[in-house]
């Protein structure tokens, strides 16, 4: 039974206008009569769901863990203006775009209109994580930070530089939302005080920012213990229906099979597992090898079906998308010590953990005896840790290594993604297109 999504009553948030950045549904105005906010908080949950297949496939098929087979969507394979063709930048990248601007303006009622502390932190959270995702796809993003945005404001549809919504909306969001909540939800589902500080740290982290990011891991691995989370002693327990809001789970969107997610024509797990049409037998030799280079790597069977070339770590259309979990707090403490001074035996240590459960050796300190070295074991962690987990490309992006693991040079046009035509035509070209698209 989920949680949030089985009690879904989605009240006024349902409707919208054709374009879904400056939504204002009929009775919205009214909004301020409301006595309960719960409900509105709900969707905002709710349309979160809308995010993860794009999200998943943005992060693993875009990058080198899996392939697409049936035109035209051997476009996310190659770096060009194929990408935002017809249905491809519809199919993928408009229920992405549109539903976390409704997530969004219904965080914002709840932001602008209850009175319930606990509520409005969760808002905080749901906003920040939405315009994490945007920036992290599209780069410069539209923002709206009202309940009741004015239609005839066009300033809205301008798109903001990233680096003004990560200083003025996304970072101060996620502080509030630290400071608004505590880790008695964490079992619900619901946003927690250490998965928004696990969150910021990620947001730190994708901006390089280092310094800033690795006390606030450190508190997060330190309050670990108290919160019920650590590493599950298998890999294989972390993954599965049965095992959804683990202890290894800092945050993961709730899926239900009863509850319609938004993107009703596929689901991220059957993409893995070869049996959406556009992408049969999906798994790319890449990984393969990866996982090959660490023989015994117990989480290779638990990813991958080499047999069958396909991904297997999702497996039940109720299985709950993983956000943010322990494993990834690991690393990331791992990077950013790394990046600021900490030695290799130092840094390493740390992964020690990870590569025990996975039946692996730990790495020598003293042949990685440099930072640049124990960046790319890091990295080269990473993949094979939270493959089919929609994190590879954004990492090669943040890292600065996607010509390097691609094997190929890439325009950085390409980093990112193209907006839905849909909303630059519906904002009559106020909504600029990425270039290169």
């Amino acid at each position: 039974m989920k949680n949030i999504g089985i009690y879904l009553v989605l009240l006024f948030t349902i409707a919208s206008c054709e374009s879904d950045l400056n939504q204002v549904p009929p009775l919205e105005a009214e909004s301020s009569s409301l006595k309960s906010y719960a409900e509105v908080l709900n969707a905002a949950y709710h349309y979160q769901q809308a995010s993860v297949t794009p999200l998943a496939v943005m992060g693993d098929f875009r990058a080198d863990n899996m392939l697409m087979k049936e035109a035209p969507y051997p476009a996310f394979d190659r770096f060009d203006k194929d990408l935002a063709g017809g249905d491809l930048v519809e199919q993928f990248f408009r229920p992405f775009y549109s539903n976390l601007y409704k997530s969004i303006l219904s965080a914002n009622n709840v932001i602008d209109n209850s009175t319930v502390a606990k509520e409005v932190g969760e808002a905080h959270f749901l906003r920040a994580l939405s315009y994490f995702k945007l920036v992290k796809a599209f780069g410069d993003v539209t923002v709206n930070l009202s309940a009741t945005p004015s239609l005839s404001d066009k300033s809205i549809l301008t798109r903001q530089p990233a680096a003004k919504v990560y200083e003025e909306v996304i970072i101060p969001d996620f502080l509030v939302a630290i400071s608004a909540l505590d880790n008695s939800s964490l079992s619900s589902g619901r946003a927690s005080k250490i998965a928004a500080q696990g969150m910021l740290a990620k947001v730190y982290m994708q901006r390089g920012d280092f310094a800033s990011a690795a006390p606030l891991l450190a508190e997060v691995i330190n309050g670990a213990s108290a919160a019920k989370l650590g590493l599950r002693p298998n890999f294989s327990d972390v993954f599965g229906e049965a095992n959804d809001l683990n202890s290894e789970i800092l945050y993961a969107t709730q899926f239900s099979t009863s509850i319609n997610d938004l993107y009703s024509f596929s689901q991220f797990s059957e993409w893995f597992k070869g049996n959406d049409t556009k992408s049969p037998n999906p798994l790319d030799p890449d990984l393969i090898t990866a996982f090959d280079a660490n023989p015994g790597d117990l989480r290779k069977d638990v990813t991958i079906d080499v047999a069958n070339n396909k991904g297997k770590k999702w497996g039940s259309l109720d299985q709950d998308w993983i956000e943010l979990r322990y494993a990834d707090i690991l690393l990331l403490y791992a990077e950013a010590l790394n990046e600021t001074g900490s030695s290799a035996a130092t840094v390493l240590s740390i992964l020690d953990p990870i590569r025990t459960r996975a039946g692996i050796s730990v790495l020598d300190a003293a042949s990685l005896d440099t930072k640049e070295k124990v960046r790319k074991a890091i990295l080269d962690e990473r993949r094979l840790e939270l493959a089919l987990e929609g994190q590879r490309w954004f990492d090669l992006v943040r890292t600065g290594t996607v010509d390097a693991e691609m094997g190929q040079t890439v325009n950085t046009n390409f980093y990112v993604f193209p907006i839905p035509n849909s909303e630059v035509l519906a904002s009559g070209g106020a909504i600029t297109q990425n270039p290169g698209y």
